[in-house]
């Protein structure tokens, strides 16, 4: 059979399978997935493959699940295949996540794959993409102005690395998951043609477990030419070919071209990126500004696009035009300039670093101090002592600890966090200062400023907790009573 050949090679090429593989299949009842399952079927003696599959049912076409459910499964059932069928809702996806139908659809889709695959501990997610599914990717990011990545189309072999969140998307109970990388997507039918795969079919009637002319289901939502792949498949690549029969085989190649030079050019961006990197956390990086300032677009571009997804975990939302304002940002902004992005993501750019955070940023909230006391400040993670003493001491170094005259407050003290119009005296400054200005001489990052606990006396503030306290508060030869308060980490 030259289709199988073909696909023995496909998957040779890439080492797409091992001996002994567990491959779960995405099966939809579609021709390219029923043809996938028969040829991992043919092949499953070579490499002593154990199968199962999956329909996933999205809950946008409920006339015509049932119908496909049974499908699949005879087929299955009739090749010894393991068979599961899994609900997604995707519309409450769409309205919780602000996706398209179609993003959800799959990344609903995707999360399903991964945790079914990990509940079964299958090594290998099949999945029944053709070189027509690599045209019409390449064209849609074509269309959409995408670079060398974005043509580098749909890849045939590729890491499972999609974070499980809520059990919503399995009818099972499936704790969170967290990043797998130990199980790879592989599309063996990549550099098959549609047609080829139509072929294959009609001559293998055998297959039909289904009261139809066709071995293989036609989902109604593929011959609606309003969704942008469907116009795409139905309306451009057939007039395309007119003009250029071997369209498909010359688009495929260029995406693999594509692909080959952007693999060579992340080698280029991790090299990069270790030296650029300051601090990085699950939810923040700090890149050195310096270096970014002066590096070429098309290293800078890709720098920030892994730099967000060091952060996030996932680039999906973020567009050309995001990274040409991270990058105005960067050549133009100055200190404290600030630009949000899809998914809660800020950029800020600082004296000497641009932070890239999904962090939410932290307000504490108002608490009652009546030393002696030890009073944790659970949203900043630390902890503020405070306790009279007899006599005057050290003073401390105005940060993490001070020494205040306790005659002139006003008990319980109150700690909150800054409010518009705040003012207060630093010490040794003299002056009155607004405490605006103040966090802006200290270059106190803006995302920062809210979690900074301020400790008042009644409506005076007498400690910035971390960086002064207030001159009114200063101890003097008539201070009779003092107060120590002592800021630590929790």
């Amino acid at each position: 059979m030259e289709l199988l050949k073909k696909v023995r090679e496909t998957i040779k090429k890439y080492s797409m399978l091992s001996e002994g593989d567990h491959v779960l299949i995405g099966l939809s009842g579609g021709a390219d997935s029923i043809c996938l399952t028969a040829i991992l079927d043919e092949l499953k003696k070579d490499f002593n493959l154990s199968l199962n599959a999956v329909y996933v049912d999205h809950g946008l076409r409920p006339a015509e699940v049932k119908e496909e459910i049974v499908f699949c499964e005879q087929l299955c059932e009739r090749l010894g295949i393991g068979f599961f069928s899994k609900s997604v809702n995707v519309m409450r996806y769409v309205n919780e996540k602000k996706l398209s139908v179609q993003e959800a659809a799959r990344e609903l889709r995707y999360q399903v794959f991964d945790e079914l695959s990990m509940e079964i501990k299958a090594t290998r997610i099949a999945l029944g993409h053709t070189a027509d599914d690599q045209t019409e990717t390449f064209l849609m990011r074509l269309l959409r102005g995408s670079g060398k990545r974005g043509l580098s189309g749909i890849p045939p072999v590729r890491s499972s690395e999609f974070r499980v969140q809520s059990s919503e998307t399995s009818a099972s109970s499936v704790e969170p998951l967290g990043v797998k990388k130990n199980i790879l997507i592989i599309r063996p039918l990549i550099e098959v043609e549609r047609g080829e795969v139509e072929e294959f079919l009609a001559f293998h009637s055998s297959l039909i477990t289904h009261n139809s002319s066709l071995p293989f289901i036609v989902d109604s939502s593929n011959l609606k030419k309003d969704y942008f792949r469907n116009w795409i498949r139905l309306m451009v690549i057939p007039e395309l070919k007119k003009r250029n029969p071997a369209l498909i085989q010359n688009i495929c190649r260029t995406a693999d071209i594509s692909r080959e030079e952007d693999a060579y050019l992340e080698v280029i961006v991790t090299k990069t990126l270790m030296r650029l990197i300051s601090r990085k956390s699950d939810d923040t990086i700090e890149l050195f500004l310096s270096p970014l300032e002066i590096m070429e677009k098309p290293i800078l571009r890709r720098v920030l696009r892994r730099a967000i997804s060091e952060t996030v975990g996932i680039n999906r939302g973020i567009d050309f035009v995001h990274i040409e304002d991270m990058i105005e940002l960067i050549k133009k902004g100055k200190s404290g300039d600030r630009i949000t992005l899809p998914k809660c993501i800020k950029v800020i750019r600082e004296p000497s670093l641009l932070v890239i955070t999904s962090k939410k940023p932290v307000k504490i909230g108002e608490y009652r101090l009546q030393p002696p006391c030890e009073l944790a400040i659970e949203e900043a993670d630390i902890v503020i002592k405070a306790l009279f003493e007899e006599k005057r001491g050290d003073l401390g170094d105005g940060k993490s600890s001070v020494l205040l005259d306790a005659g002139n407050m006003n008990f319980p003290l109150k700690i909150r966090s800054r409010v518009a119009g705040d003012f207060f005296f630093p010490l040794g400054f003299g002056k009155r200062r607004k405490l605006q200005d103040f966090f802006v001489d200290e270059k106190i990052p803006r995302n920062e400023r809210d979690k900074i606990p301020i400790v008042v006396s009644g409506d005076d503030i007498m400690w910035v907790s971390g960086y002064r306290a207030d001159e009114r508060f200063r101890i003097t030869d008539r201070t009779e009573k003092f107060l120590r308060l002592i800021i630590s980490n929790t």
